[in-house]
């Protein structure tokens, strides 16, 4: 991966997401910001007139008549820009750590989780990766609250729905499968067993096979996660030996700064997107904790995409705690903007993640 700048004009090839292009940059006109083709000249209208050494414009030759200038032509309007390339923002809003009293603002109900995606969706979210929980604020993988959830979400945002199927740490194998049930959009799909704080999040490879097979399946697009370098081995041992996932895209998440997994740097983040199969068409990237911010930076430079939420961050900046979820989503729409990649729609996302077309 190149990060660092090129001399002007070069042409180079940019890897955005899943979309890449060819681009020329050139010189810039300082009135619009457009770029200025530099071989379109107003013509002179005099020179294409031969000359006599008195400068009559009367050819030497004798018995010939003079030119005649022609009309001047139009200087070439410079080439419209293409459209931005944009940049999908994924909000987590909940998780399974995090208790109701700790964040007051973490939406737990299925009310406060409806209008948290309706103000997520407006700051520039496209999908949203959902937890829920039960009447006691608790972490459940219930099938009928998840359907509810699903429905719920359907009826009141536009944002394509991923539901976690790694619920909380205690949560079988059984119960994790079960999520399919509910026809989400996608679904997150944890590529390997990491340490998380003090538990264990376990990801046998015979699970890993088994939920990817039940997606295909069930025409759900996976989003694969990755905790760690070895995760990304095993994303690319199970597309080799089990194909593409459905849909045909292939879209990952590097979750970085949780306590057991690879630490939320720059050269981290760097390794990991090197490592990456080549049949990986986008990645996002999530930065725990204090490491959201330059995690954030780190992907945006690399052409990577974003997940933020108040699963993954509490603190907005130090001694802030985060109002809510939408003004996480704000910050990275922000960000995405002064990178000059925009946040794309919830429709630029289902595009992008080629996700089961609407019944």
């Amino acid at each position: 991966m190149h990060l660092r700048g090129e001399p002007l004009g070069r042409r180079r090839r940019v890897v955005v997401g899943h979309a890449d292009e060819d681009y020329q940059a050139g010189p810039v006109d300082a009135a619009d910001g457009r770029p200025v083709d530099a071989d379109a000249r107003p013509a002179d209208p005099l020179h294409h007139r031969p000359h006599d050494a008195h400068g009559t414009g009367r050819s030497s030759g004798r018995g010939t008549m003079p030119t005649m200038p022609t009309m001047p032509t139009r200087p070439a309007s410079p080439p419209r820009p293409a459209s931005p390339p944009r940049t999908l923002i994924t909000v987590a809003p909940t998780g399974a750590e995090t208790a109701k009293a700790a964040a007051p603002p973490l939406p737990v109900t299925l009310d406060e989780l409806v209008e948290a995606a309706q103000a997520c969706e407006k700051a520039g979210a496209a999908m949203i990766h959902v937890h829920i929980r039960d009447a006691k604020a608790q972490p459940t993988l219930d099938l009928r609250r998840l359907r509810d959830t699903v429905q719920a979400l359907r009826e009141g945002a536009g944002l394509v729905i991923q539901l976690s199927t790694g619920g909380a740490v205690t949560d079988s194998y059984e119960d994790r499968l079960r999520v399919l049930d509910a026809a989400p959009d996608s679904c997150s799909l944890t590529m390997g067993t990491v340490n998380f704080g003090d538990d264990v999040f376990l990801n046998q490879w015979p699970f890993v096979v088994e939920l990817y097979e039940l997606a295909k399946e069930r025409e759900v697009v996976p989003e694969f996660e990755l905790f760690d370098l070895g995760h990304v081995e095993a994303l690319r041992r199970l597309l080799d030996e089990h194909g593409l996932p459905f849909g045909g895209r292939v879209h990952c998440d590097l979750v970085m700064g949780v306590p057991g997994g690879m630490p939320g740097t720059i050269e981290t983040l760097v390794a990991a997107v090197q490592a990456l199969p080549p049949q990986v068409t986008s990645w996002s990237a999530t930065g725990v904790g204090r490491t959201s911010l330059p995690v954030a930076l780190a992907a945006l430079a690399a052409g990577g995409h974003l997940r933020v939420g108040m699963e993954d961050t509490l603190t907005f900046a130090r001694g802030q705690p985060v109002r809510d979820n939408a003004q996480l989503v704000e910050r990275a729409a922000q960000l995405a903007v002064l990178a000059q990649r925009p946040p794309m729609s919830a429709d630029d996302a289902r595009s992008l993640l080629n996700t089961r077309k609407a019944a």
